[in-house]
C-alpha cells in the first residue's frame, strides 16, 4: 500500500463535498470513491501545531510544537513523525511541498525532500508528478504534498490573480457565504477570492491523481486529503468552535475503504496515524492517542470512534492560551487569560476583517468559559456557560478537560513559563494585524501571570 497525503492551508470544510458553493470536482470525486468525514476536527486550529498533531498522533503541546514553526515553534519528538514510522516500515518517504513544522526534513524521516519553506502550487505539483513518473515501484511510497493554498497572501488569497475578488465570475452570483460572517458585498468578494484559491488547489490535486492513475498506482494507494484548520475569516481560523477546528477529511483506498461513505462520527486528526497502522497491519506505536477509523472505513459510517476530542491554542501570531473538549452534544472552551478583548493579530487581514472592524463586531469581551449545545446550536453562537441551568454540564466538561490536561502534561498546569519556548516571535495583544517585521518580538513571559486555574 502506498500513501499520498494531500494537505492545504486554511480550507476548513469549505469545499463542494461539504455543501459549499466552491467548485472542487476532484475532491467531490474522491469523496464519492471513498469516505468523507463530516465531523472531523484538528488538534489545534493554528498551522504548525495542527500538522504536528496529525503527523505525530499526539497533542501538539506534547510534541513541543506550541506555535508557528517560522516564529520559533519546534517539535521535540521528531522520532514520532509519521514519515519516520513509515520509513521504518520499508516506505520510501518523499516531501514534495509545504511542511510548516520546521526544515528538519531528514530528522522527520523524509528520504527525498525539497529545501526551503514552500514553492508555488505549480512547482509542488510538478515535483510530485515527476516523482510518480520516475519512481520504480520497488517499495511502497509515502508522498507528502502540502500546499500554501488556500492561505491569504496579504489581504487576498493565494491564487494566480493579483487582486482579491477579481477572479472568474461575479461574487454576487455565488450562494451567500457562511451566515455567521454576514451577507455583505465585501464578504462576498472575500469569499469569492477564497473560492478561486480552493478551485486552483483542486486542480493541482487532479494533476497528481492523474499521474498516479497513469502509473498504475491508484488501486494500491491510500489517498488522504485534509487541511490544518478553519478558513481565515473572523472568529474562524484560530477559534476553538467548529468554525476553527472543523476540517475536511477524505480517504480513498480501493478495495479496503468502502465507496461513498459519509460518516458523522466524531473524529480527530489524531485518529489518522492509528488508522494508517491498521490499514498496513503494522503495530501502532505506544505514543498514539487517537483511535483507528477502520470501523467507519469498513462500511459502518455510524460507528462511534470518540466520545470526545480535544483541541488547543497556545501561540498563533500572538499568545492566546485556550483549550477545548468536544463531545457529540457539547463544546466547552476555557480561555485561560480572560477577560480580554478578541486578540486581533490572530485573525488574518482581509475584506471581512476590515468590515468587522468598521462595524464594531470585535467590540466584545472574551469570556473565561464557553459552552455550546451542539444539538440546538450547531454554529456555536449562544454561550450557555453562565446559565445556571447548564451548571452540571459545564462542571462535567470542565472535569473532562482537566483530566486530559493532566494526562497529557499540559504546560498550562505549570507555574513556570519556562515550559514554553522562550524564543517565540509574537505580536502583542494591542496590535490589529499579524504583519511581520518590527511588529514581532520575543514573547513576554509575564503574560503567564494572566493564566487562571481551570
Amino acid at each position: 500500500m502506498n500513501i499520498v497525503y494531500f494537505h492545504s492551508h486554511d480550507t476548513g470544510r469549505a469545499i463542494e463535498p461539504y455543501g459549499f458553493d466552491v467548485t472542487t470536482p476532484t475532491l467531490k470525486a474522491l469523496a464519492e470513491e471513498g469516505a468523507l468525514f463530516l465531523d472531523a476536527h484538528c488538534a489545534a486550529p493554528t498551522c504548525s501545531p495542527s500538522r504536528a498533531g496529525l503527523l505525530t498522533g499526539h497533542t501538539p503541546h506534547e510534541s513541543g510544537m506550541v506555535g508557528l514553526a517560522h516564529r520559533g515553534g519546534k517539535m521535540n519528538t521528531p522520532e514520532h513523525h509519521l514519515a519516520n514510522y513509515l520509513k521504518a516500515q520499508g516506505f520510501y518517504t518523499v516531501k514534495a511541498g509545504l511542511s510548516h513544522i520546521g526544515p528538519e526534513y531528514e530528522e522527520h524521516g523524509y528520504m527525498e525532500f525539497k529545501e526551503g519553506y514552500h514553492g508555488s502550487g505549480e512547482e509542488i505539483t510538478a515535483r510530485a508528478c515527476k516523482f510518480l513518473e520516475d519512481f520504480d515501484g520497488s517499495k511502497p511510497f509515502f508522498l507528502d504534498a502540502g500546499y500554501i493554498e488556500t492561505h491569504r497572501i496579504g489581504s487576498g488569497f493565494n491564487h494566480d490573480r493579483d487582486q482579491p475578488g477579481d477572479g472568474d465570475g461575479d461574487p454576487m452570483d455565488m450562494d451567500a457565504p457562511v451566515d455567521f460572517l454576514g451577507d455583505h458585498p465585501d464578504v462576498r468578494r472575500d469569499w469569492k477570492d477564497y473560492a478561486n484559491s480552493a478551485e486552483r488547489l483542486d486542480g493541482f490535486y487532479a494533476q497528481i491523481l492523474e499521474v498516479l492513475d497513469q502509473r498504475g498506482f491508484a488501486e494500491d494507494t491510500l489517498v488522504i486529503v485534509t487541511t490544518d484548520h478553519g478558513v481565515p475569516f473572523p472568529e474562524m481560523k484560530c477559534s476553538l468552535t467548529s468554525r476553527g477546528t472543523g476540517v475536511l477529511l477524505i480517504m480513498r483506498l480501493p478495495g479496503k475503504i468502502e465507496k461513498g461513505i459519509r460518516s458523522s462520527a466524531l473524529v480527530s486528526h489524531l485518529d489518522v496515524f492509528p488508522t494508517i497502522c491498521d490499514l498496513l497491519g503494522s503495530p501502532a506505536p505506544d505514543w498514539l492517542q487517537g483511535k483507528s477509523l477502520l470501523p467507519v472505513l469498513s462500511g459502518n459510517p455510524d460507528a462511534e470512534i470518540n466520545e470526545a476530542v480535544f483541541a488547543e491554542v497556545s501561540f498563533h501570531a500572538a499568545f492566546e492560551p485556550k483549550r477545548s473538549v468536544r463531545s457529540r452534544e457539547w463544546n466547552y472552551i476555557r480561555n485561560f487569560a480572560s477577560p480580554h478583548a478578541p486578540i486581533l493579530p490572530n485573525c488574518d487581514d482581509g475584506l471581512s476583517k476590515q468590515l468587522w472592524l468598521q462595524t464594531g463586531r470585535f467590540d466584545r469581551e472574551v469570556p473565561a468559559e464557553e459552552l455550546y449545545d451542539l444539538t440546538k446550536d450547531p454554529m456555536e453562537l449562544v454561550n450557555l456557560a453562565e446559565d445556571p441551568a447548564y451548571a452540571k454540564v459545564k462542571a462535567a466538561c470542565r472535569a473532562r478537560l482537566s483530566k486530559w490536561m493532566e494526562d497529557t502534561n499540559d504546560p498550562f498546569l505549570s507555574d513556570d513559563p519556562g515550559v514554553l519556548p522562550g524564543t517565540m516571535l509574537v505580536n502583542t495583544w494591542d496590535q490589529l494585524h499579524p504583519a511581520g517585521g518590527d511588529m514581532q518580538s520575543e514573547w513576554d513571559p509575564t503574560l503567564w501571570k494572566l493564566i487562571q486555574p481551570l
